[in-house]
């Protein structure tokens, strides 16, 4: 977020979540933050799950929402579980 927007940012994700929640293939869309910058982690049953949650019409509402609120683009990083040790505390479920 642009200094001073990231609780309008937090806020634009909390109004908005629940339409996400509701998409096929939803098995985590969780926010997190470090009260400077926002972390969306984001998990879907299958890759074409995932693929018409990029098109779809609730993630561009979140984007067109959140676009004059940052200070860059967002930043989009695939990437994969490695689970370690004990698997409730080494993995995100």
């Amino acid at each position: 977020p642009a200094p001073g927007q990231t609780q309008n940012v937090l806020d634009v994700y909390r109004e908005l979540a629940p339409l996400v929640h509701q998409e096929p293939g939803c098995e985590l869309f969780a926010l997190h933050s470090d009260g400077e910058n926002v972390f969306l982690i984001e998990r879907w049953l299958t890759p074409d799950d995932f693929q018409a949650h990029l098109a779809s019409s609730n993630l561009q509402r979140i984007r067109d929402a959140t676009k004059p609120l940052l200070a860059a683009p967002s930043e989009i990083w695939p990437v994969e579980s490695v689970p370690l040790g004990d698997r409730s505390k080494g993995l995100i479920q």
